[in-house]
Order: C-alpha cells, then sequence, then structure tokens
C-alpha cells in the first residue's frame, strides 16, 4: 500500500481553490415566473423568486494540488483502494484551470465498515458540500428527480435543491443504501441517474418541478449498497464499482484505539479515564463493525463510571451476542399447541420399503376421494390399540413390514358426511 501512496507528490495543508459556474440561467427563471397564473402554484412561485434572490452562480473548488491524505488512510484501512482512485482524479486537476472531475463511485461491502462515513470525509477533502438521499427511507420515487408542479404536495428533488439552496457547483452527492431502493414507486427512484451519472446529458439535467434546466454535471457522486444483485446493469456501467472488505483485526484494533481517543477528547468526562485502554478491551472490540464500536466504547464508558473505575474493564463492554430473535412464524418442536376442537393435524402417509416382499400399499388408500376437502380420518381397526396408533404416527417405517399400526395413512379429522368411513385394518 505504500507504493500506492506516492502515485503523485503530496502537498501538505492545500488550500481548495473557488471559481465560479452558471448552475441555471435566470432569464429563463424570469420567463417563467412572469407565465404563472396569479395566486396560483404558489410553492412553484416562491422556488422560482428563492432562484432569482440567490442567483445563478455558485462556488466550484477544488484543491490547489493532491492534499495530504495521509490521516485517511490511517482512520480508513480497509478504504485504501478507493483513496488511490480519489488521489489520481485530483493529480489530473492540479495546476491547471481544469475543473475537478470525480468518475461516480460504488462502494460495496458490509453494513458498518465506514461507507457513509467515507463519503463525509471526501466531501470536508474536497472542501465542498453534501447532499444525503437514503434509498431505504425512500417515501416517494421522485426524490432526486421531482414532482410535476401539478401534483398536490409535489416539491422539487435532492438534487435541484442541493446546487439550487447550497452554494457550490460540485457538491458530494451520497447515496446511501443504493440496494435498497423499492420498485414499487409509481416514478423509479433510481430513473434520474441514467441522465445523473453521464457528463454529457448532467449538464442540462431538468427538475420535472421546476422545469428549469441545471448544470449538474460537477456532481460527485458516491454510491453505497451491501448487494450489487439489486442494482440495475446499467447504473453498475456508469460507475466505478469498489468492494470494501471488512477491515482486518489489526486494522480494527487500531479503529478501536482512535475511536477511544476521540470520545475520550471530544467531552469533558472523558479526562476522568486513562489514556490508553487495555489491551484485552482492544482485542474485544475489534471483533465488531466500525458501527458498533462506537457505541460500546459510550456503554463501557458509562459503566467503568458508574463504578469508579479511571480504567475500562472487559466487563463494562456490552454482550456482543444478539439480544432480540427475528421476527417470524412460531416453531413449536411437536407441532402446534392443542387448543381448538377444530384442529387440523398434519398427514402423514406410509411408505413401503424397498425390500422386495413388500408390495405397494393398496389401491384404494391411495385414491382421492369425490369431494375435494382433505380425506377423512383413518380410523383404527377394533384390533388396534390407541397406543398402537399413536406410535405409528411418530413413526415413518414401512406400512407392509413395520410393527406398528398401519391406520397412519393420513391423520386429518373426518368431517360429519364422513364418519361412515372406516379406515382398512392392518395388513396381514
Amino acid at each position: 500500500m505504500s507504493d500506492s501512496r506516492g502515485l503523485v507528490p503530496c502537498t501538505a495543508g492545500s488550500i481548495p481553490v473557488a471559481s465560479m459556474r452558471t448552475v441555471y440561467r435566470l432569464g429563463e427563471v424570469e420567463r417563467r415566473l412572469d407565465k404563472l397564473p396569479p395566486r396560483e402554484h404558489e410553492v412553484l412561485r416562491a422556488t422560482y423568486e428563492r432562484m432569482i434572490e440567490k442567483g445563478a452562480e455558485r462556488f466550484q473548488v477544488k484543491p490547489s494540488g493532491v492534499p495530504a491524505m495521509q490521516h485517511l488512510y490511517d482512520e480508513l484501512p480497509n478504504f485504501g483502494e478507493v483513496l488511490d482512485d480519489v488521489k489520481r482524479q485530483l493529480a489530473l486537476c492540479q495546476d491547471s484551470r481544469d475543473a475537478l472531475e470525480i468518475t461516480p463511485m460504488l462502494l460495496l461491502g458490509p453494513p458498518g465498515i465506514g461507507k457513509t462515513h467515507f463519503a463525509q470525509q471526501v466531501a470536508l477533502l474536497l472542501g465542498t458540500g453534501v447532499g444525503f438521499v437514503s434509498m431505504s427511507s425512500l417515501t416517494a420515487g421522485w426524490v432526486l428527480s421531482g414532482a410535476s408542479s401539478q401534483w398536490k404536495g409535489a416539491r422539487a428533488g435532492k438534487v435541484f435543491e442541493t446546487l439550487v439552496e447550497g452554494v457550490y457547483a460540485n457538491p458530494v452527492m451520497v447515496i446511501d443504501e443504493i440496494d435498497k431502493a423499492r420498485a414499487e414507486h409509481a416514478y423509479d427512484p433510481l430513473g434520474a441517474l441514467y441522465s445523473l451519472l453521464e457528463h454529457d446529458t448532467a449538464g442540462h439535467f431538468t427538475d420535472e418541478f421546476a422545469e428549469v434546466a441545471i448544470d449538474a454535471s460537477q456532481v460527485i457522486w458516491v454510491a453505497t449498497a451491501n448487494d450489487e444483485r439489486a442494482i440495475p446493469e446499467p447504473i453498475l456501467n456508469r460507475m466505478n464499482v469498489f468492494e470494501v472488505a471488512a477491515p482486518d483485526r489489526d486494522a480494527a484494533r487500531s479503529i478501536a484505539l482512535r475511536l477511544y481517543r476521540s470520545i475520550r477528547g471530544a467531552h469533558d468526562w472523558g479526562q476522568r479515564f486513562d489514556e490508553e485502554p487495555l489491551d484485552a478491551v482492544l482485542d474485544i472490540l475489534s471483533r465488531l463493525a466500525p458501527r458498533e464500536m462506537r457505541r460500546a466504547w459510550m456503554t463501557a464508558f458509562g459503566n467503568a463510571r458508574l463504578a469508579g473505575r479511571a480504567a475500562l474493564d472487559v466487563a463494562d463492554l456490552p454482550e456482543t451476542a444478539p439480544r432480540r430473535t427475528p421476527i417470524g412464524f412460531v416453531q413449536y418442536p411437536k407441532g402446534p399447541p392443542r387448543h381448538g376442537r377444530r384442529r387440523r393435524r398434519a398427514r402423514t402417509i406410509a411408505r413401503p420399503c424397498a425390500r422386495v416382499s413388500c408390495a405397494p400399499p393398496p389401491r384404494r388408500c391411495r385414491a382421492p376421494l369425490p369431494s375435494p376437502r382433505p380425506p377423512p380420518s383413518a380410523r383404527a381397526s377394533a384390533s388396534c390399540s390407541a397406543a398402537a396408533v399413536r406410535a405409528a404416527r411418530r413413526t415413518s417405517g414401512c406400512s407392509r413390514c413395520s410393527r406398528s399400526c398401519a391406520c397412519r395413512w393420513t391423520a386429518w379429522p373426518a368431517p360429519a358426511w364422513a364418519r361412515w368411513w372406516r379406515a382398512p385394518g392392518p395388513p396381514a
């Protein structure tokens, strides 16, 4: 990894350089505002007035050189390949008048490894703003492209709001959990990305609410997902896909130590605890995901404070085993509880074994009844005791050579119209 970090000489303390870029045309906004009928479309009118008030120019920032990224390599050791790609694209625009262009990236990996945190750190590195869209909690399919102003409750999309209400022309747009986008919406939530992820078509992106073309070609897209199989192939072709693995034991240990120091230094009560945690505590926390480490540290700090200790012990950590059981159907080891007079029992069919001496079951035992309802219950013959019937239902041996009763062909309760029916006795 040390070779990949030395791709270009790093400039410590790089200052972001800003230039002005026109995001939309004010003349078009004024024409649409004049065409609005009076006392109608108040929300759309307020949007146009807000666009005129803020103006059409936004800051387009980029670092003056390749910034120092060593702290990101130390903080996010499992994102080394992604950081190398960002560093390459930053090196292309340094010492030039070209704008910063970063290819849209998709971060694949298990939950809780820091994918969303990485996107926020990239925005801080570049000195630009951040727009966040969570697909897992999506309530409308038009969250990116906006909804038509003809609909009640319509509003502009997230891309439009980030560019118009913000101060940057190249913000970082984070599409969190893109694989959780549900397809049952009337609008495809990922439909707008087909044009937004292309540099040529994103330059004149039109929001359906404002119906004014905006320049979204400089937006930096970072998407996160857990499974790429739920993402359409055209979107995958428009992005650089990086598979981010969970940090190994040594990397997770360093992340846990860094979190301990940051939590201790960010709070006034942190001065009451030791500067370094115990090695046994770090060994246990290294087994957790980075998202769970912070919760574990906060619990340990509280337990140690209640115990009046300055050092965190293993007993202060929360239990790592899951406390909740998954919600689903209740499983009974011996079938459902016996309550209710009309309860149906599971049907059991006796199969003959593979011995030659065992003939197949009688034809009448397998013939379906005229009624579509389940076949009636098998009635034990006079020679069969109740204990033999229960033993036969528990066994699954041969119906011809088994010692158990063969009256277990079926176990459905007999309806009233078939109470006269009597099952055949055990085979001779």
